[in-house]
Formats: structure tokens, C-alpha cells, sequence
């Protein structure tokens, strides 16, 4: 499988935004506590991700002498489902001759206020294995990936897939 196979499923995992702050928490004296619930970090991260763009770059380990190769998600839903971390991610991947939407369950943990993407060993038919592990935080990711035998880091933004399409330059007609 490719590197870009991987990458996407790295990234998918990735696609998990920034968890935003500010939820109504109160401390022992009453008074309002800038610490989210996590109700509000899990709603706060399904808006993020549903319609993100993750737009990155992703290295290959032992193949030092290359540069960053650029990557590209878009994530139509991120749902967390009710029992345990476990979410399902719908990406669209555009990859070779496969431009599809896959439904991928994976577990997003919590480490404070900051998500982290964890998928290890989930087979994927016709794309290959894979296992990342993606740290998402203020419009940012960053981890590892492993497809197969293959693997790397990545690295890129998060954004609502509509500006991203807005920011995008008209191509000149002649």
C-alpha cells in the first residue's frame, strides 16, 4: 500500500481538531471555572472535525534525504459514539484512482483538554493496516503514522472545509 494510504489514515485520525475552551463548570466557591466538561470538549471537537479540512504534510521514516510530502483530508462527520472513546470518523480519501468516503471507528483519548487520535492495527480492505497516534490541538495536529511496515510523522492545520475552498485561487481563464 502507499504512503499516502497511510497518511490518510493518519490524517483521518488527525482530523480530529481543537478542542475549544470555555464551559460552565463551577468551583467549590461558586464561581465560574474556564475548565470545559468533558460534554462540552466532546461537542466542541464533533464541530471542529464534522466539515474539516486537514491539510498537513507527513515524513517517511529512513528516508531522511526527502522532503515533507503534502496530505489532504476532508472529513465529513466525527461522531462520538455513546459507550467508551470510541468515535466514527466519515474521510474522504482521494488516493490513486480511489476517490471515496470510509467510515472509520477509532479512539480518541483525552489528555486534559487536548484529544489524541489512537488507531492501532485496524485493517482497512484494500488499503492495508494501520495504527497513528495524533495529538490535536488549537487548529494544529501532529503525531505518528504506521501503514503496514511503513511509517512517518505528520504534521498540519485544521479548517472548516468551506473556507479552505474560499481561500483557494481562481485559476485564469485565457
Amino acid at each position: 500500500m502507499s504512503k499516502n494510504t497511510c497518511i490518510f489514515m493518519l490524517s483521518l485520525a488527525c482530523f480530529f481538531a481543537a478542542a475549544a475552551r470555555g464551559a460552565d463548570d463551577t468551583t467549590k466557591e461558586g464561581e465560574k471555572s474556564d475548565k470545559p466538561t468533558q460534554e462540552q470538549l466532546i461537542k466542541d471537537l464533533e464541530k471542529t472535525l464534522t466539515g474539516a479540512k486537514m491539510t498537513g504534510q507527513f515524513t517517511v521514516t529512513g528516508k531522511d534525504d526527502k522532503p515533507p510530502a503534502k496530505e489532504e483530508y476532508t472529513i465529513t462527520l466525527a461522531q462520538k459514539i455513546p459507550e467508551g472513546d470510541l468515535w466514527l470518523i466519515k474521510a474522504n480519501i482521494k488516493y490513486g484512482n480511489t476517490d471515496k468516503t470510509f467510515p472509520i471507528p477509532l479512539e480518541i483519548k483525552w489528555a486534559g483538554d487536548t484529544p489524541v487520535i489512537t488507531l492501532t492495527n485496524l485493517s482497512i480492505p484494500g488499503l492495508g493496516t494501520f495504527s497513528s497516534r495524533v495529538v490535536i490541538y488549537e487548529g494544529r495536529y501532529a503525531g505518528t503514522w504506521q501503514h503496514d511496515k511503513v511509517g512517518g510523522h505528520l504534521f498540519g492545520t485544521i479548517e472548516r472545509a468551506e473556507d479552505a475552498k474560499k481561500e483557494e485561487p481562481k485559476k485564469e481563464e485565457n
